[in-house]
């Protein structure tokens, strides 16, 4: 017996298989998106650490410079300088040294390189601040200047004074509190060193010789061991070779902690993967038995449903449900309800569309047809008396006539829309028939212009010309009396808007746009249904001809509005109508 051979058997293999499958693949993929994310993660938290401590010694040594530039330029300290006598000095650079509040030393020194004064940190050698003096006639030019310390590296910023009279030295430590600051902001390892030594780190101490195996490849990327601990080091120069050395960081970032993170997710992973397996072949082996059966009854009675057309077939209900799947019966007797339902209301449904199609017909004749009858009425009554002048007669005449053609208009009107429509199909421009349907629904006084924005590339159609000329002219007049209502004397031509543009290959489009009162929501989805106006004068029947020509043409009409913000009519049209 093949096991493939049951509809049962080959829904359960499937979807066991997809099951297995398609868990297995999200699982490798998932494993391995985390795993690199991880790598990612580290190496960007190097990155930033990185670039943190490089702008925090830009940062420095800019503000150093542009503050010590102003102090420097002050006359009075200028004086003072070359006298070349500390005592002088001193007064002065302590009323000066708090204006830096970062640095951590501010010495001045006079044009022939001794130093007048020296503040803050008392440990810096001599000959680290007399590599930082600047001596020279005509010498404008900063100095930086990187020295090493016992706990750190010193960066010195010197700026010349005018005139060559000396040169006054700001100075910030990276130590151990700062390594300590960049390590709690970017939860990295930091470390610092220079001439080949490491001067300050966040780990411990005994592990320095091993980083500084690392100072000597500025740029590269690394994994070193620590106290049995794994981690990812980067090394970083902080500025070019100079006096005192080569300044380095050191950013290291745990990999240990990361493998031990990334072993927990596996291993959660590996154990949804099993429990999710076992979960998708019981519930696939459910499926299979609960939904083949009464699945392939119901499909049954639809084919015969559709070959048919009967959509009041029923499904046969066996008298003794004993042996039969309790779903299966549910299913049939719920469909057999269901397509009870759908003949009742198929026959009320008719009815009340009779009913009320006949209902607002004869209520839009009677109302349209009564306003001309009256008119009409009172024309007569002016013929009749006795001594009308001429020229009352041709008004009373002028007057009949207008209301026999309105009267004719809206029989024309309903005819139209209860007949069905016969297209005579032909090659036609849709921008000429653009063209002709603004003119003729901007003919007379007091009517809105309409702005064209025609398409040039837009290709001949196969349609009925003057059926969508009709359409056209339908939803232009819908646009100038909504644009009157919301501001009866415009003139401005971007009130009403057509345009034709190609959508694709096969399709073109043409949209008609105003800023008139626009519709409110709740008429929105009415505004295609016969007889439906929220005009006193108006049919309610000119938008569902116009629906009735263009999904006749093969065509598509939708409408979106806002109220007081205007109307978009769009309507998509095939190149080739379809053959009636």
């Amino acid at each position: 017996m093949n096991a493939f051979s049951s509809l049962t058997n080959r829904i359960f293999f499937a979807a066991a298989f997809l099951a297995v499958l398609s868990i297995s693949v999200a699982v490798y993929v998932v494993n391995r998106a985390v795993t690199k994310r991880a790598d990612q993660e580290i190496q960007r938290g190097i990155d930033q650490a990185a670039q943190l401590v490089d702008q925090y010694r830009s940062f420095t040594f800019d503000a150093f410079g542009r503050d010590a530039r102003f102090i420097a330029a002050i006359p009075m300290l200028q004086a003072a300088v070359d006298t070349h006598n500390p005592a002088t000095v001193e007064p002065l650079a302590k009323e000066y040294q708090p204006q830096f509040q970062n640095a951590d030393l501010f010495a001045i020194a006079d044009n022939t390189g001794r130093v007048l004064v020296k503040l803050g940190i008392s440990d810096v050698p001599n000959e680290a601040l007399a590599a930082a003096t600047i001596v020279g006639h005509g010498t404008t030019a900063d100095r930086d200047v990187f020295w090493p310390q016992q706990h750190g590296v010193m960066l010195l910023k010197s700026v010349p004074m005018p005139s060559d009279i000396g040169t006054l030295i700001l100075g910030a430590s990276l130590d151990r509190r700062l390594a300590k600051q960049f390590s709690d902001a970017t939860s990295s390892e930091i470390a610092f060193g220079i001439n080949g030594t490491i001067k300050a780190a966040t780990v411990p101490e005994d592990t320095w010789p091993e980083l500084s195996k690392l100072l000597g490849h500025p740029g590269t990327s690394s994994r070193v061991l620590l106290h049995d601990e794994e981690y990812q080091a980067a090394s970083r120069a902080l500025a070019p070779p100079g006096a005192g050395g080569q300044p380095m960081m050191i950013v290291l970032r745990s990999h240990t902690e990361q493998l031990r993170f990334l072993s927990q997710l596996h291993q959660q992973l590996a154990a949804i993967a099993v429990v999710a397996v076992l979960v998708a072949i019981l519930v696939s082996y459910g499926i299979a038995r609960t939904v083949t059966r009464p699945l392939g009854t119901i499909t049954t009675t639809m084919r015969e449903m559709a070959a048919s057309g009967d959509l009041t077939r029923r499904i046969p209900v066996p008298p003794n449900p004993r042996w039969q799947d309790e779903d299966a019966r549910l299913l049939a007797t719920t469909f057999n309800s269901l397509t009870g339902s759908i003949e009742r209301f198929q026959r009320e449904a008719t009815q009340r569309e009779r009913l009320s199609s006949l209902g607002r017909l004869s209520t839009v004749v009677a109302h349209e047809i009564r306003n001309p009858l009256m008119i009409i009425k009172t024309a007569l009554r002016s013929l009749r008396r006795e001594g009308a002048t001429p020229g009352q007669v041709q008004s009373a005449a002028r007057d009949i006539d207008e209301e026999v053609s309105r009267l004719n208009r809206i029989v024309t009107e309903v005819l139209d829309f209860a007949r069905p429509i016969k297209f005579d199909l032909g090659a036609a421009s849709l921008n000429a028939l653009a063209e002709d349907a603004a003119r003729a629904a901007s003919a007379g006084d007091g009517h809105t212009p309409v702005r064209l924005d025609l398409d040039p590339a837009v290709p001949q159609l196969t349609t009925d010309g003057e059926r969508l000329r009709q359409a056209l002219v339908n939803i232009l007049g819908n646009a100038m009396q909504a644009v009157a209502a919301a501001t009866p004397a415009a003139s401005d031509t971007a009130l009403i808007s057509l345009r034709t543009h190609v959508l694709d290959a096969r399709h073109v489009v043409v949209t008609v746009a105003d800023r008139g009162i626009g519709i409110a929501a709740e008429d929105l989805p009415r505004v295609f249904d016969p007889y439906f106006t929220t005009r006193r004068t108006g049919t309610g029947i000119g938008l569902a001809i116009s629906r009735n020509i263009i999904e006749g043409l093969g065509g598509r009409i939708t409408v979106s509005s806002e109220r007081d913000r205007g109307t978009e009519v769009r309507i998509e049209l095939p190149v080739d109508a379809p053959m009636a």
